[in-house]
């Protein structure tokens, strides 16, 4: 059997806000480079660029929900995406 194809992305947090209930930050994977708001208030996840926002913004919420509370600004981050970019 095939192993499934993965890539590692890269994940930068800048800011960590309480007050807004929001982090920002910045993912990469695969030569591709996006800049991220998460609203862990209402789990909303914004992505943009648009260029290859489908690639990677299903696998990034997972992760994001799953490491909420370990995230800090400042910190770097790494998880593997179930795809070959």
């Amino acid at each position: 059997m095939k192993k499934p194809s993965s890539t590692r992305a890269h994940l930068r947090i800048y800011r960590q806000s309480f007050a807004t209930k929001s982090i920002e930050g910045e993912v990469s994977a695969g030569g591709f480079n996006w800049q991220f708001n998460w609203q862990f208030s209402n789990g909303q996840l914004s992505v943009e660029p648009p260029l290859g926002r489908a690639l990677i913004q299903d696998a990034l919420l997972r992760f994001l929900i799953k490491a909420d509370y370990s995230l800090e600004p400042g910190g770097n981050y790494h998880f593997t995406v179930r795809a070959k970019f």
